[in-house]
């Protein structure tokens, strides 16, 4: 199947599993899995599937970044295809769909707009903001942040070579001082990241069997990262 055609059916799923979701009238626990996915790969999806699985989560919506206040636009590739490749990494499991909220969005993309419109769409849900447990140290700077503690339940994924003591302390430190409802799990070590993908692209390194095989097809098809 070329990448057109991928693509499409991509687009096709996607819309499918959002329509059941949004009718579904019972309560539902809704995990949010926001990054920029720079590109994506087998390390967002096997971390989103932990989480959904410890916690019993009805669906994992994946929701690309539009314009992220912490990173610099020359760091990241057009939203459409960092969207595609989401659609296209996300369409063979029937928990997980894509979201284009974000990458609709005008302006800097902040976590507090996100969840209030989620939380207007899905009134009957609890939502579950999964984010690394790193990122949970510099959480300090983010707009309105108590805010979004009383929107959702945060999920910390640690990984091996993260500092489990500093994390733990700042989780105590944030459920202290915002009541926050914060939550840390183990996720299997995956050694793969964003950047190093990036990077092998440019020296034209392999990349194969660190992300789907039909997101790799896109990245080659439409002459990404070069």
């Amino acid at each position: 199947m070329n990448v057109s055609d991928i693509l499409k059916k991509a687009i096709i799923i996607n819309k499918k599993k959002s329509k059941k979701l949004h009718t579904r009238t019972k309560f539902k626990k809704i995990g949010i899995m926001g990054g920029t996915f720079n590109p994506i790969h087998y390390g967002h999806l096997a971390t989103a599937e932990a989480v959904r699985n410890r916690y019993d989560l009805d669906q994992i919506i994946f929701m690309p970044s539009g314009n992220p206040p912490h990173k610099s636009k020359a760091e990241i590739i057009d939203k459409e295809h960092r969207y595609n490749m989401t659609m296209i990494a996300t369409m063979s499991n029937i928990y997980f769909e894509t979201s284009d909220i974000e990458i609709k969005r005008e302006g800097m993309t902040y976590t507090i707009d996100t969840l209030c419109e989620l939380k207007k769409i899905h009134k009957n849900s609890q939502i579950f903001f999964i984010t690394g447990a790193d990122a949970l140290c510099d959480i300090d700077s983010w707009k309105y942040l108590d805010k979004n503690f009383e929107l959702a339940t945060f999920v910390g994924a640690t990984r091996p070579g993260i500092e489990s003591n500093e994390v733990n302390q700042k989780i105590d430190q944030l459920k202290q001082k915002y009541r926050a409802n914060i939550l840390n799990i183990y996720v299997p070590s995956l050694d793969i990241s964003s950047t190093d993908l990036r990077e092998r692209i440019k020296k034209t390194e392999s990349i194969k069997y660190l992300l789907p095989e039909n997101v790799e097809k896109y990245i080659y098809k439409n002459n990404l990262y070069r």
